[in-house]
């Protein structure tokens, strides 16, 4: 098992089936990482095999290659069967084994359009021909169950909102060491100190996917997502730290604005800039408020300050069972194409970016980042590691 109680898990899957029957579902087959971690407690590691979790009125099985022998069954709430590679297909075989088919006679079966391919699609199709024009998308219906966070959901990400922290702290005793450090280096230190915390709070639990972004200087801090380089630390540049614990395969983060040694008039205008956005979006965070209400007023921050054409992304989105290569829970982020109102329970980062084109005198990336709970009469507000112009311009240690 994993680190949620059985009755959390079996709280989900009821959900699920409530759904199921509601709509004539036969069985569902999931196969996302995301979904077979949310109702199983099981995150697969494909390397290229397909897995599953077949939920039935009855059973949950999850599906899984031989080359992962026992794990998939210690690590879920579920029965599971294996498969093995000494004949094609034998993956659908047992899709057609688990959901129960009686020869010839119809079936409808739940899938998930955003996540199988056309071609796995097909392949299901010739090996369950009884589910033939009888399919049930079930991908953003389950998404819209996991957007409202169980209590024991919450415990783990204020845990991880926690560890997030540790690591944000690593990348600046990482700073303070050494001039001219290498980007690998910080990011190194703070992951360590993450996955260390993470095994000391969950023993139980594997520990994977944890990892850091630390950017430095105009360029490389000109995307969220731009992956480390050896890039040497100079002083005066502007960095970008991005803390990521993985914890069962749930993501929180940590995401702030530093500069080295000093940083520039102009630098600290935008800077300040964001921060202000920042601040106001913290404020807009609260039941009731819907997602593209909250962004076309933060815009209009970013329209008085001459910034909002450099602005990179939407304002915040939802956290849970995701990461950089599954599970975005896309209902639920703050853009000015969701509609969605924010509930209580749901868990949302306030997170605004600009970036400003190199030749501009403020050059590179600027980005906070604050995970907030949504409670019945406000938001909580879990990250703690501060932010802004007076906290984060890191000195050498003397």
């Amino acid at each position: 098992g994993g680190i949620f109680s059985e009755a959390e898990i079996q709280t989900r899957v009821g959900k699920l089936r409530e759904y199921m029957q509601q709509n004539q579902i036969d069985a569902c087959v999931l196969t996302s990482y995301h979904n077979v971690n949310y109702y199983t407690g099981f995150l697969y590691c494909a390397f290229g095999r397909p897995y599953a979790a077949v939920v039935t009125p009855d059973n949950v099985t999850t599906l899984s290659a031989n080359i992962d022998f026992g794990q998939p069954y210690r690590r879920g709430m579920s029965d599971n069967l294996v498969y093995t590679d000494w004949r094609r297909n034998n993956f659908f075989r047992g899709v057609r084994e688990l959901v129960g088919v009686c020869d010839g006679k119809k079936i409808r079966l739940g899938f998930e359009e955003d996540h199988l391919s056309i071609e796995r699609l097909n392949t299901l199709l010739d090996f369950i021909p009884e589910a033939e024009g009888n399919l049930c998308e079930v991908g953003a219906a389950t998404m819209k169950m996991r957007m409202t966070k169980s209590d024991e959901e919450i415990e783990l990400i204020k845990n991880g909102a926690r560890i997030a922290d540790i690591g944000g702290a690593a990348v600046v005793e990482a700073l303070q060491s050494e001039a001219g450090i290498p980007e690998h280096e910080v990011a190194m230190h703070a992951t360590q100190a993450m996955i260390r915390e993470i095994a000391r709070t969950y023993p139980e639990s594997e520990l994977m996917d944890t990892w850091t972004w630390f950017q430095s200087g105009p360029e490389n801090t000109d995307g969220a997502h731009n992956p480390v380089t050896s890039r040497a630390v100079q002083d005066g540049d502007i960095l970008s730290l991005n803390c990521f614990p993985m914890i069962s395969g749930y993501y929180t983060a940590l995401e702030r604005t530093l500069f080295m040694g000093h940083a520039s008039d102009e630098h600290l205008r935008v800077w300040n800039a964001n921060v202000e956005v920042h601040e106001r979006g913290l404020e807009l965070i609260q039941p009731g408020a819907k997602c593209s209400d909250i962004a076309k007023e933060l815009n209009e921050v970013f329209l008085k300050h001459g910034l909002l054409e450099y602005r990179t992304f939407g304002y915040g989105h939802s956290f849970g069972t995701l990461c950089h290569y599954y599970g975005r829970e896309a209902g639920l982020e703050l853009r000015e194409d969701i509609d969605t109102v924010l509930a209580e329970n749901m868990v949302v980062s306030m997170e605004p970016m600009v970036t400003l084109p190199i030749g501009h005198p403020a050059a590179g990336g600027y980005r906070e980042h604050d995970i907030l709970v949504v409670k019945k009469d406000g938001a909580e507000n879990i990250t703690k590691f501060p932010f802004g112009p007076e906290k984060n311009i890191v000195k050498l240690n003397q």
